[in-house]
């Protein structure tokens, strides 16, 4: 089981893992955004099999709100960037599937 500290430290490693997806959206590094994704899932998943869930008090439990408010934000960040991205992939995906249905209906010009 994980101590404060120890919580905290996997809270800061989510932070800058999520600063980082932001710094990859900006860039359209979409490779390198899954990647952190994934990194920062297996952060997660740390916390789920050794947080001992005991509440924080103080600074600590400052810092651990700080840090989720730095995620969120981040978060937040990272949708504004991708949600037009999603969009026009989701244009080209809904044009391939309609240029093939015409296709087989009346064969290629």
């Amino acid at each position: 089981m994980m101590n404060h500290q120890q919580v905290l430290a996997v809270y800061a490693t989510m932070a800058d893992l999520t600063e980082q997806m932001v710094v990859a959206a900006q860039r359209s590094d979409w490779d390198q955004l899954v990647l952190l994704e994934q990194r920062c899932a297996a952060q997660v998943q740390i916390l789920r099999e050794q947080d001992t869930g005991q509440p924080m008090r103080g600074a600590e439990r400052e810092r651990k709100i700080e840090l989720i408010r730095q995620m969120l934000n981040a978060d937040r960040q990272i949708r504004d960037l991708t949600m037009p991205w999603m969009t026009q992939l989701s244009r080209l995906i809904n044009s391939t599937g309609t240029e093939r249905r015409v296709v087989n209906a009346y064969g290629s010009v």
